[in-house]
């Protein structure tokens, strides 16, 4: 007998990866395209950097940020406003059973690039990468 695994210990299947990959290209096209009927929505240019489906496909959060890092909490209000529009408007070209509910988050991984940039650009910590000589210590490798 098969023994059957939960993916949420390994990640996400290829299948949740695949289907959050469509959703963001098409969520990405109707954003650019501005097909919601809403004139605040449309003039915020958004990024959608990742879109993250659950096991069984249902439920989709899509982690965005406006262009430039400005009107984030905006720009969150008035996508989750028009989720239900927005569903429609992603599920029409998806060949799935059901349209997975649209759930919004801010895309935080640009402010921890920043902030892990910063972090090693410290004196404690560039100390401890740059040896004596000035160069890498993993060039005595």
């Amino acid at each position: 007998m098969a023994r059957h695994h939960t993916t949420s210990a390994h990640g996400p299947s290829q299948r949740q990866l695949r289907v959050g990959e469509l959703i963001r290209r098409k969520l990405s096209e109707v954003l650019l395209r501005a097909e919601v009927h809403d004139p605040d929505l449309n003039r915020i240019p958004i990024t959608v950097g990742e879109v993250r489906c659950s096991p069984d496909l249902r439920h989709a959060t899509a982690f965005i940020m406006p262009l430039g890092g400005g009107q984030r909490q905006e720009a969150l209000t008035l996508l989750r406003r028009h989720s239900r529009e927005l569903r429609h408007l992603v599920s029409q070209d998806l060949t799935l059973k059901y349209a997975p509910d649209l759930r919004f988050e801010l895309d935080e991984t640009f402010d921890r690039m920043d902030e892990t940039r910063r972090l090693l650009n410290e004196d404690t910590v560039r100390r401890d990468i740059v040896g004596d000589d000035g160069a890498d210590e993993e060039a005595d490798d």
